[in-house]
C-alpha cells in the first residue's frame, strides 16, 4: 500500500499518519512549490498549550520563479535555517521527558542541513526521521526518478503501479480532485484516509508539527496511536 505526498519540513500529525500506514511513500518532488504550503515551514505548537503555535519557515530561494519545482527550490542559508531549527525547536520541546526521541530527529535535520542545500532534502529528512523514531519499516521513492503521463490522477496512478502498490491511501483533500478510473485500469483500489477528531491527540493534526505529539506522548505510545488508526478498515 503506497501514500503520495509532497516532502513537508517536520510534517502535521495528519500527514505523518498516512504514511506510517502506508508501506511505501512516494515523495512527490517533481510538483510546483507551494509558498501557503508546508514544504518549507512548519507550525510549532507549545508543549502546554497546543492552540499556542508559531511558525518555523527555511527561507527558500525559487530558481525558476513561481513554475520552481520543489526538487529545484534552494535554501537561501542553510546554516541560518540549520541555526533557526535548532533554536526553535529545542525551544519548544527540550524539556519534553521525550526528549531524546525528539533530538534523534532534529539531528536528522540538521547533519542534512550540513550538506545540502535543497529544500527538499531537509523536508524529506525530517519525515523520514519522525517516522523512523515511531519504528515504521516502509519504504521510500522519488517521483522525480519514476516516468508516468501527464494528468494529475493518471499520474500518482502510474506511480502507485511502477512502486508495485497493492492499494492507493489517499488523504481527504485528495479525495476531492482525484479520478479512481486510472487507479482502476491499474487494478488498484483507491483508500481514503481520515484522522480522528475527537482526541486532544489529534485536535492539532492538520495544523501543528508532528513534533508537538511526539513530545506531548512519546514515541511508543504515538506509534500505537498511528497504528491503532491505520489498522482500522479505510472508509
Amino acid at each position: 500500500m503506497s501514500a503520495i505526498h509532497q516532502p513537508n519540513l517536520f510534517p502535521r500529525l495528519s500527514t505523518l499518519a498516512k504514511l506510517y500506514a502506508a508501506d511505501r511513500w512516494i515523495v512527490l518532488d517533481d510538483v510546483q512549490f507551494a509558498r501557503r504550503d508546508y514544504q518549507h515551514r512548519a507550525r510549532l505548537a507549545d508543549l502546554d498549550e497546543p492552540a499556542r503555535q508559531q511558525w518555523l519557515t527555511l527561507p527558500t530561494h525559487l530558481p525558476q520563479g513561481r513554475s520552481t519545482l520543489i526538487g529545484q527550490a534552494r535554501l537561501v542559508d542553510p546554516q541560518r535555517s540549520r541555526r533557526t531549527v535548532h533554536l526553535l525547536v529545542r525551544q519548544y520541546y527540550g524539556r519534553s521527558p521525550h526528549w531524546k526521541a525528539v533530538s534523534n530527529v532534529l539531528d536528522a535535520v540538521l547533519d542534512t542541513l550540513d550538506t545540502s542545500d535543497r529544500l527538499a532534502d531537509a523536508a524529506k529528512a525530517s519525515t523520514i526521521a519522525l517516522l523512523t523514531v515511531l519504528g515504521w519499516t516502509g519504504g521510500v521513492s522519488d517521483s522525480s526518478e519514476i516516468p508516468t503521463r501527464p494528468g494529475r490522477s493518471e499520474r500518482l496512478a502510474d506511480l502507485a503501479a511502477a512502486t508495485g502498490s497493492t492499494h492507493y491511501l489517499c488523504g481527504t483533500g485528495g479525495m476531492r480532485y482525484l479520478d479512481a478510473d486510472p487507479f482502476d485500469a491499474h487494478g488498484i483500489p483507491v483508500l481514503p484516509f481520515h484522522t480522528p477528531v475527537d482526541d486532544l491527540l489529534w485536535l492539532w493534526a492538520r495544523q501543528a508539527s508532528s513534533l508537538w505529539a511526539l513530545s506531548a506522548v512519546g514515541p511508543d505510545e504515538l506509534a500505537s496511536q498511528l497504528a491503532a488508526r491505520g489498522s482500522r478498515p479505510f472508509t
